[in-house]
């Protein structure tokens, strides 16, 4: 199904607010004489109200627990709450959202307040419709009711509302609200946990958010090997669709690719001409090739354009990334361009048999349309460089 709106937990799923949490918790614990340990080791300190969480971890009674929260604020208001960073990939995840016109709220036990600095920090206030924390006075309303007031802001019924968090409360805190929810792996809580928090969702990556949102989505649930080559590997998954059936999807790992489109000072593409096994037949393409493990893509770029063709750029460039067979493949290959060439020797490997070919772009694109030059990644790569280049 499609959502209407997406509420959002702030600490840990829009915001990593970790360090200043943590050390303002250290802080704080240290002025009231607790020997504390490294700061990285205080996270349930995310998550819950500070009141609460000095209470539980710490004995103490809750008059004591207000004086170590204003010590906590004494150094997270004028340091801790800079000492933060947006997670990648969520600005445009919240622009994706309102493009597709659905409604997005802030449900976080994090003092208003400061979810409001930072999101005037970060530039991005301006896309919530609602955002619901708590106030200095009255940090210990439970998640349930926040969550609760940040629906009833946003004016959509529970059931057309998915909350998206990274701790159990935010999953439990959804469900007394009757409506779906979504853990995610990139804040502080576990798969383990959101499992038995009861979430529909768990999602791996940001941009997962907008595929469940839209109804898109397909959770994994279970993975089995076919095969393991040298190069490709190949799985039969089980995916739960967002209406809770259960398909099957044959998949093909593959560990990714560079290419590289060559311009000479004429003007003119570097191509190479080959034979490709699985359509037996020779084919005119841009130098490409297979990512080793662990390389770094602009590395192996130049590599194999050095390797095919012998040349080297005095200006190399990346073009974006292209998904060649999205059906069923996994590969990502990631595009560059190159000028100011200069050549020396090729460096092939034993099974690797070519001719190097220099064609004039306008030829080029002569040739692709009129289907002679088939390759995806040469048409793809040829274009966008005419495109950028304006040749």
């Amino acid at each position: 199904m499609r959502y209407n709106a997406v509420i959002f937990d702030f600490d840990g799923t829009i915001c990593d607010t970790g360090e200043g949490i943590l050390k303002s918790a250290k802080y704080a614990l240290e002025a009231f004489g607790y020997e504390v340990p490294d700061y990285k080791e205080l996270t349930y300190f995310i998550g819950p109200p500070l009141l609460i969480t000095f209470q539980e971890k710490y004995g103490v009674d809750p008059a004591k627990a207000d004086e170590m929260v204003k010590k906590f604020r004494e150094r997270y208001t004028n340091k801790g709450v800079y000492e933060s960073e947006l997670y990648d990939g969520i600005k445009e995840l919240i622009i994706s959202l309102k493009k597709d016109n659905i409604k997005i709220g802030i449900a976080s036990s994090k003092p208003q307040d400061y979810i409001e600095t930072l999101l005037d920090h970060f530039g991005i206030k301006q896309y919530f419709d609602s955002i619901c924390g708590v106030s200095f006075t009255a940090d210990c309303e439970s998640k349930i009711n926040i969550i609760a007031r940040c629906q009833k802001d946003l004016g959509i019924a529970g059931n057309e509302c998915i909350m998206v968090g990274d701790k159990k409360y935010d999953i439990e805190g959804a469900k007394a609200n009757v409506m779906d929810s979504v853990g995610v792996l990139w804040g502080y809580g576990s798969k383990f946990e959101f499992i038995e928090a009861g979430a529909k969702f768990i999602a791996d990556q940001i941009m997962d958010i907008e595929a469940i949102a839209l109804g898109f989505y397909e959770q994994t649930e279970e993975v089995q090997g076919i095969f393991n080559g040298r190069i490709i590997n190949v799985h039969n998954d089980s995916v739960t669709l967002v209406n809770g059936e259960t398909v099957q999807r044959e998949v093909v790992d593959h560990p990714g690719g560079v290419a590289v489109v060559g311009l000479t000072d004429n003007n003119e593409i570097l191509l190479v001409r080959q034979f490709r096994y699985p359509y037996k037949e020779m084919t005119v393409e841009i130098p490409a090739g297979k990512l080793e493990k662990g390389e770094n893509p602009f590395e192996a770029a130049k590599r194999e354009f050095r390797e095919e063709c012998g040349a080297q750029a005095g200006i190399f460039e990346p073009m974006g990334e292209l998904y060649p067979t999205p059906g069923y493949c996994g590969e990502i290959i990631r595009l560059f361009y190159a000028q100011e060439l200069t050549f020396g020797e090729q460096n092939l490997d034993e099974d690797e048999f070519l001719d190097i070919i220099k064609m004039p772009i306008s030829e080029c694109i002569t040739k692709i349309m009129n289907g002679e030059i088939k390759d995806a990644k040469t048409i793809i790569g040829i274009f966008k460089l005419k495109e950028l280049k304006n040749l």
